[in-house]
């Protein structure tokens, strides 16, 4: 790696939109190697010349900080989004050093008692009230960081600390992982009974991915994934409750076995997490992690939690016993096409005027004891048969631009925001990936944020969530906007 590299490295830019497009796997550990070597002289200059005033303290710690959570925000960022061997690889080669820096950070005495001695100075007063947040935030994080521990205990923490990001990074790899190695491949009619038009086109896209060239939606074969677009609709609409079974089963015990088994990973945070908790002065990790929460201690939570429960299970076991009942009277009525019973055959059930046969007693048999893989199934039919709805029929009147331009109407409405496209104005890390302005009532900027809206199982983890790309910030020349990441796990759109 020459010097010619890491100088135009990217990651390296340190303010402003991240250059995605610029951006590769190899910039990776050259760049973070080389900022924590620019951070550490930092760091260093500062302890030796702090003072404990805004100016003097807060201003160039938060310089310190923000180089580094903008480089790293981004490779953290492409790890949930952009995941690959190559990523992996340069993430975790410098993961190990980010973290020993930051404890080095967090843990920094000149720097606490500096903000101790802030928080006692007469200037504490003339501070607006998110200064002096911002000041008792840094002096309880530092504590909690392990600022107070001495000798073989802030050893032993900062070992725990780099333990837990380690496995925090596998564990999630591992899901990724076990989640892309399953797949179901359907052949016959009778394994797709049930399912519908969407999901086998979503199903022969994913053959077609996986070498089967001439699949197609209407005669296969099929491929169903773990990824949830594929997996939940699968759930609510085969009719085949041995494959249901089979996919259900396969979802809840990914990453629990083999190379990719998360069980050991879990026991091990576990302890870690503990003896974290008691080296800082604290019965367990539910109260360190409350320590920075608006909940008053861990009782309030449990309190809570317990009223939840209280005034919602008996609700929960009404609804099973009716679903029970539901698939019980009607389990032999449906075949293989969606219920046409009317709203007074739910209300009034009547039993089936036709003869069964042994089949269809085995069938009603099965359906007195519903597993968990049968509640969706039967959840879906008890909802079309009360209110003749189909999930699957609203599908062509929502595609995502119809969904935005409700969502942005809203937030009008409520918010007097309009949000307006700005795509174009910010490099992405895909080419589905949206950029909007917020502006305010008077059409002037005042955010933006990047939309990455459909699932990628080769490459994005699950699930749905939203992170900081900017921070809002008074800067010497004006007010820097902030900027978010909105990523979801929704359907890509499949053929026309």
């Amino acid at each position: 790696m020459t010097n010619a590299t890491v100088t135009n490295n990217p990651l390296l830019i340190g303010k402003g939109l991240p250059p995605f497009d610029k951006i590769k796997a190899e910039h990776i550990s050259p760049a973070i190697e080389q900022l924590l070597a620019e951070l550490e002289i930092e760091l260093a200059n500062l302890e030796a010349n702090v003072t404990p005033t805004w100016a003097g303290l807060v201003e160039p710690l938060t310089q310190i900080e923000e180089r580094l959570t903008w480089s790293w925000g981004i490779v953290g960022h492409l790890m949930g989004v952009k995941n690959s061997p190559e990523v992996r690889q340069a993430y975790e080669s410098v993961q190990p050093q980010v973290v020993q820096f930051s404890s080095q950070l967090s843990q920094s005495k000149p720097l606490y008692e500096a903000f101790k001695a802030l928080r006692e100075s007469k200037d504490y007063a003339n501070l607006e009230n998110a200064q002096k947040r911002v000041v008792e935030a840094a002096i309880r994080d530092a504590e909690l960081s392990g600022v107070g521990l001495e000798g073989e205990k802030r050893e032993r923490f900062n070992q725990i600390q780099l333990e837990l990001a380690e496995l925090s990074t596998k564990f999630s790899n591992n899901v990724l992982d076990a989640t892309k190695a399953f797949k179901l491949k359907l052949t016959t009619k009778q394994e797709i009974d049930g399912l519908p038009a969407s999901l086998l086109s979503l199903a022969a896209q994913t053959a077609r991915a996986e070498g089967e060239e001439n699949a197609t939606p209407e005669e296969g074969p099929w491929v169903i994934t773990l990824d949830y677009p594929s997996y939940l609709p699968f759930m609510k609409y085969s009719t085949n409750r041995e494959l249901r079974e089979k996919l259900y089963k396969a979802f809840i015990t990914r990453a629990s076995s083999g190379e990719l088994d998360n069980n050991p990973l879990m026991e091990r945070i576990l302890q870690l997490r503990q003896e974290k908790a008691n080296l800082l002065g604290y019965n367990s990790y539910a109260e360190v992690s409350l320590a920075r929460k608006m909940a008053p201690g861990v009782e309030a939570v449990e309190k809570l939690l317990q009223e939840l429960c209280d005034e919602s299970y008996n609700a929960a076991v009404r609804e099973l016993e009716d679903l029970k009942a539901f698939a019980n009277t009607y389990g032999e009525r449906f075949g293989h096409n969606s219920p046409d019973l009317s709203v007074e055959e739910i209300q009034n059930p009547k039993p089936p005027r036709t003869k069964r046969s042994e089949e269809q007693r085995k069938i009603q048999n099965r359906n007195d004891d519903l597993k968990h893989w049968d509640i969706a199934y039967w959840s879906e039919k008890q909802r079309e048969a009360k209110f003749d709805f189909n999930a699957e029929e609203l599908r062509p009147y929502f595609p995502l631009p119809r969904v935005l331009e409700g969502l942005f109407g809203l937030a009008k409405r409520i918010f007097g925001v309009t949000i307006v496209p700005a795509d174009g104005q910010a490099p992405v890390w895909q080419e589905d990936v949206r950029y909007f302005q917020v502006n305010n009532e008077a059409g002037d900027a005042i955010a933006y944020f990047y939309l990455d809206p459909y699932s990628r199982p080769a490459e994005k983890r699950g699930g749905a969530w939203m992170d900081d790309c900017i921070g809002r910030a008074k800067m010497v020349n004006g007010i820097r906007l902030p900027v978010a990441y909105l990523i979801c796990y929704k359907t890509h759109p499949i053929d026309d």
